[in-house]
């Protein structure tokens, strides 16, 4: 038997990799809400991998009562993630995947474009997301996969960020308010190299935002997180000392 894969948050994500890890015939140990990490751990030292699956706020406090034994086997795939979240845990080298395909209640899910991964256990996720049909592709370096969860939180940040004023499409956003999406992605990529530590290639960022919005042209703008996004940028443009007048023009309507 192969090794069993633990799987932290048993939501609509986690539920579709842990059919891949079934059908890859390795055996899955679900942590919820209700179960204690550190029993789990005591009675699986030794798994495939951990895959954390949880929600962005649910993040660091998982992340920060992750038991040692599990720290070097962690694969993230949370959206709005950068390399300082595992790095402020003293967490190295965990496999990250940019996920580009999306769940919804009561719905199967919907691939926009194929999914980036990047870390030792890349090969095994290829793998499971392989049985479901979901394109996957592996990355070379950290620095490609730096520039491949930045592209995922200018796509997200920008379309709901922009959809808060115009709603609709990101089809709509893209081709009748191409200006407004403009503007929020230039300023959120003024957050995004401040939090990544370097500067953007932000021509190729905004095409490969246009990739994504042509991969589901009838995706929704803006998504109950939307608010939250907001402010959360507004916070780290505060921090940063970031004047990004659009986004804090947005916030007051």
């Amino acid at each position: 038997m192969k090794q069993p894969v633990v799987v932290v948050g048993i939501g609509e994500m986690g539920g579709v990799f842990t059919r891949g890890f079934l059908r890859s015939d390795h055996p899955i140990y679900p942590v919820s809400r209700r179960t204690e990490i550190a029993h789990v751990a005591h009675a699986i030292p030794d798994p495939r991998m951990v895959l954390v699956a949880v929600g962005e706020n649910d993040l660091h406090p998982v992340l920060q009562t992750m038991p040692a034994s599990w720290r070097n086997k962690l694969v993230l795939l949370q959206n709005e993630l950068l390399p300082r979240d595992w790095k402020a845990h003293d967490i190295d080298n965990p496999t990250v995947i940019a996920v580009w395909f999306e769940k919804k209640k009561g719905q199967d899910y919907k691939v926009l474009v194929p999914s980036p991964v990047f870390g030792p256990n890349a090969p095994l996720l290829e793998t499971a997301l392989e049985t479901l049909d979901i394109p996957c592709w592996e990355l070379k370096s950290e620095l490609e996969l730096d520039f491949e969860l930045v592209r995922k939180n200018v796509y997200i940040l920008t379309t709901n960020i922009a959809g808060m004023v115009v709603g609709g499409t990101v089809d709509e956003l893209w081709n009748q308010h191409q200006e407004l999406a403009r503007q929020v992605a230039d300023e959120v990529m003024d957050i995004q190299s401040w939090l990544v530590g370097h500067g953007l290639e932000r021509a190729r960022l905004i095409d490969g935002m246009v990739e994504a919005i042509q991969g589901d042209l009838q995706h929704k703008c803006m998504g109950r997180s939307a608010p939250a996004r907001l402010a959360r940028a507004i916070a780290f443009a505060d921090e940063a000392g970031l004047r990004v007048p659009k986004l804090r023009e947005i916030s007051m309507q």
